[in-house]
């Protein structure tokens, strides 16, 4: 298997396979392929089905398979962003946002991710439940707007706005900080708390999140009535 990403805006992982080799991309994934690519669309247990759906991905997925020689299958972002590929083995599970996932190769397993401290959980940005890949393989997800990354040494911390974290290694750990000061919660613009990722490990931040582009644009929107 190999891969390209290519694209600026809204990029696409070209991704070539060997005869035999699949592909599992989440539910409408595909965005043009070879004819010799089979689909098997598979749920994979109730458990793992339920476990998606709670991750913010499809309750399937399907498997594109290269029969009787390569094959090439292309998976595009749904949004304006980036698509970053992640090597997953023994030892680096990914924590990535909630829908991120895209694509992966190999022997990776997508599950739930519980973020340990409730707070962080209930104020972090992204809600409770982030997504975890693990296995041996590559994965590919999706992150809004360019992606920026950090390599933070044990205790080292970076203090994020809401959202704006799109993945980290499973050594980090993430935390809430409350805003100080009544100013600067009342006028600032950045809200009541930021996010807090402890190192060690690897962080990848998104320039623009999705609810951050929403609210961007919200003034110039001129609804039906108007």
């Amino acid at each position: 298997m190999n891969y390209q990403i290519q694209g600026d805006n809204l990029p696409v992982v070209l991704i070539n396979l060997e005869a035999g080799e699949q592909v599992r991309t989440e539910g409408g994934g595909m965005s043009w392929m070879t004819p010799n690519m089979k689909m098997e669309t598979s749920g994979g247990g109730l458990g793992k089905m339920f476990s998606r759906a709670v991750s913010g991905e499809s309750i399937f997925q399907n498997i594109y398979t290269a029969e009787g020689g390569p094959g090439m299958i292309a998976c595009a972002s749904s949004f304006p962003g980036s698509i970053k590929a992640f090597e997953v083995g023994p030892g680096n599970s990914i924590i990535l946002q909630k829908t991120a996932f895209l694509a992966s190769v190999g022997n990776v397993d997508l599950s739930i991710h519980f973020k340990k401290k409730l707070g962080a959980g209930l104020f972090g940005g992204e809600g409770f439940i982030m997504q975890k890949v693990s296995g041996q393989g590559v994965a590919f997800a999706e992150f809004d707007g360019s992606v920026i990354e950090y390599d933070l040494q044990a205790g080292q911390q970076m203090i994020i706005d809401t959202g704006n974290l799109a993945a980290m290694t499973e050594s980090c750990t993430m935390d809430i900080q409350t805003v100080k000061g009544l100013k600067n919660i009342a006028f600032g613009g950045e809200g009541l708390f930021n996010t807090v990722v402890t190192g060690p490990g690897h962080i990848w931040l998104q320039s623009m999140p999705a609810s951050g582009l929403a609210a961007a644009i919200q003034p110039y929107i001129v609804t039906s009535g108007n």
